[in-house]
């Protein structure tokens, strides 16, 4: 197979390291044992590492908003450049964790460099999670936040006319993917459509629900069930605890009937990682169906590699193609 390229032998500078640290304690399907892992080890470290890059504070401000959602609120960070212009773009963001964790802590310092460095106002979904929220709870929360987003530009320092987009990181990336189409569809986004979309190594479709016509296509599940970060195992554990219907396109977006029409998609994806081949398939598929795309690859990393790993010089890479993936989004708003 032509994707088995991106793969080949593991990035040497990653096998390195890899070889260097303990095995994981074993987590399985212990849902505070995820999240605790996530509050007390992944958010820290990423504070560390990202914080090195953090702006100045007089460089931008962060507001925190309440957003109305179907029996409750959620908070959406805002995070507003304070100098380069009176009114920037707009991209509203959703982090990763499987459905089942994550928090306005897991990107917030990531947020906060883009809004700075790109001129970009920034929004931080903070929607509900699995199991005591199942599917399609996550959906519905971050899609009343694109919605109060498009509304509130201007309070926000925003406008929607210099670009709305929509990203976010592996579980955030199947919301965004959904997203995408459900804004396309809906009368709501007449006149403020999104711009661009930004997907980060995303599942967009079930192992159980892979039409036979891809199957020969879909070989990393498989191939790479056993990879560091993300194994196969992990991902059905996921789909189980949202309650999610495999063959649901809301969750299995690969499956919906077109895909015309969709925003500018910037994707990235990595070379060892199970959900590798759907994503690869997935930018074909929207290319096909006359969406302009852009896809930067990895090889021989996993899933969210350069998130736990920035030293590494392909993580140098993927931060620097993030930012030029966004900008050429950005270009294309005034075309699309």
């Amino acid at each position: 197979m032509a994707q088995n390229r991106y793969l080949a032998t593991p990035d040497p500078e990653y096998a390195a390291l890899l070889a260097q640290l303990s095995p994981p304690p074993p987590i399985g399907e212990d849902i505070q044992a995820w999240r605790n892992l996530a509050k007390d080890i992944v958010v820290p470290a990423l504070k560390k590492i990202r914080g090195a890059r953090l702006p100045a504070e007089t460089e931008y401000r962060v507001v925190d908003h309440e957003v109305a959602v179907d029996g409750g609120k959620i908070t959406a960070r805002c995070t507003i450049p304070t100098s380069g212009g009176e009114v920037f773009p707009l991209m509203v963001w959703v982090h990763g964790g499987g459905f089942i964790t994550g928090s306005l802590d897991t990107d917030d310092y990531l947020l906060r460099t883009l809004s700075v460095e790109l001129g970009i106002v920034t929004v931080n979904v903070e929607y509900r999670l699995a199991p005591e929220f199942p599917f399609p709870t996550a959906l519905n929360d971050c899609y009343a936040a694109l919605k109060w987003a498009a509304e509130s530009a201007a309070l926000l320092s925003a406008s929607v006319a210099r670009g709305f987009l929509l990203g976010g990181q592996s579980s955030g990336g199947n919301i965004v993917a959904v997203l995408t189409h459900r804004a396309r569809d809906d009368p709501f986004f007449r006149g403020r459509q999104l711009t661009g979309h930004v997907l980060q190594y995303p599942q967009v479709v079930h192992p159980d629900a892979v039409p036979a016509k891809h199957e020969t296509e879909l070989l990393s599940m498989e191939e790479l069930k056993d990879a560091p970060i993300l194994t196969r195992d992990d991902l059905l554990f996921y789909a189980r605890t949202i309650q999610a219907d495999p063959f649901n396109p809301e969750f299995s977006p690969l499956l919906y009937p077109s895909h015309a029409a969709l925003p500018p998609l910037y994707i990235q994806i990595c070379g060892w990682d199970p959900v590798r081949d759907e994503c690869l398939l997935y930018e074909k598929v929207l290319h096909e169906a006359g969406v302009e795309t852009k896809i930067d690859v990895y090889p021989g990393v996993p899933h969210i590699f350069a998130t736990m790993n920035p030293e590494l010089t392909q993580a140098v890479k993927h931060d620097q193609d993030l930012r030029a993936g966004i900008r050429w989004l950005l270009e294309k708003t005034t075309n699309y």
